[in-house]
């Protein structure tokens, strides 16, 4: 098994740990930690998507 096929399924575990929308009570403020790190992990990702596209093309420009 290869290296992004265990990031996608350990990222989509996050994913789903994050998007919980009701914690069980109040004082649980773990699932608002892992929310707001999941938001930011999505963010980091959405902004960091045209550079990786620029890295792979200039990539595929130095194999030839």
């Amino acid at each position: 098994m290869d290296f992004s096929k265990i990031f996608f399924f350990v990222f989509a575990c996050f994913l789903a740990l994050s998007n919980v929308s009701a914690a069980p009570s109040p004082k649980w403020k773990i699932f608002k930690k892992i929310e707001k790190v999941g938001r930011n992990v999505r963010d980091g990702i959405i902004k960091a998507g045209p550079a990786v596209q620029v890295v792979g093309q200039a990539t595929s420009i130095a194999k030839g």
